[in-house]
């Protein structure tokens, strides 16, 4: 393991142009993405959950399996892999391990949210968060964990419970603890984007997710504002499940194609049971 990966980030996000990594969860992804001109790639957990595992994105997968998954795709892919960590699968010592062995998977960046466990895909309703202090000492840990300067990307999903304000405080906070990359998860109008961009003084991320909470905006107005990177979680994984419905409908499969958005998506690979099986033993 060497510092390649996260030195090849860092570089292309000071470079010119704002980057745009595609979400992947396959190796067949990860390769397509390179072979399509991509620059770096991200690992998406709603789709290593339900493509790779036939989970819904509610907090199901284990730190193991996805530092399993990141290391496929890091070596299917040859770039630079930013990978969603949830919320590091526990308290600080378990950050620890998480920042560890995605590390060892060779990523260039891990991704970490302030949300309670188990958590949910950041466009789902219902969601909590835990402490703005408890979260800054596991992105301490987190900060402190890393050997090979690994990018760390601090996620907020403080915009749902507790509104934008909160969001905004512990995304200044959480840039000001050391995070390399804020990420403000499900903001609602362009204008909420537009505070986040004028208020919080990092280099930030924006999520792209079509039928999810945000509102689309063109990737030109986002680097205008100065976000620094756009993932695309569902770019690749979207248009393979209306595929494969489409191909099964044409074998005659009856079951439709799932609604559009993550719940659509996540209804198809068991949510409503998982659901309802944590509201039995709550």
């Amino acid at each position: 393991m060497t510092t390649a990966a996260p030195a090849a980030l860092r570089a292309l996000l000071s470079g010119p142009g704002m980057v745009r990594a595609p979400g992947v969860y396959d190796g067949l992804g990860a390769h397509l993405a390179r072979r399509a001109g991509f620059r770096a790639v991200y690992l998406t957990g709603a789709g290593a959950a339900a493509a790779g595992y036939g989970l819904p994105d509610i907090g199901l997968v284990t730190a193991t399996e996805m530092a399993d998954r990141a290391a496929l795709v890091v070596e299917a892919s040859g770039l630079p892999v930013v990978a969603d960590a949830d919320t590091g699968y526990g308290n600080p010592m378990h950050v620890v391990r998480t920042v560890r062995a995605y590390e060892r998977a060779g990523v260039a960046a891990i991704q970490l949210e302030d949300q309670d466990f188990p958590k949910r895909c950041g466009h789902l309703t219902d969601k909590a968060v835990i402490g703005a202090d408890e979260f800054t000492r596991k992105l301490a840990a987190a900060l402190d964990a890393r050997e090979h300067d690994t990018v760390v990307v601090a996620r907020t999903d403080a915009r749902g419970p507790l509104g934008l304000d909160v969001a905004i405080d512990r995304a200044r906070r959480y840039a000001a603890e050391g995070a390399d990359l804020i990420f403000v998860e499900a903001p609602r109008s362009r204008a909420e984007i537009e505070r986040i961009a004028a208020e919080v003084d990092a280099p930030l991320l924006f999520n792209v997710v079509p039928s999810g909470h945000t509102p689309d905006i063109p990737d030109a107005d986002l680097e205008r504002l100065g976000f620094r990177m756009t993932i695309h979680p569902g770019a690749l994984l979207e248009p393979v499940v209306a595929a494969m419905s489409a191909a099964l409908a044409g074998l005659g499969g009856t079951d439709p194609q799932p609604a559009p958005g993550p719940l659509g998506l996540f209804r198809a690979v068991g949510f409503d049971d998982w659901s309802a099986l944590g509201d039995r033993y709550r």
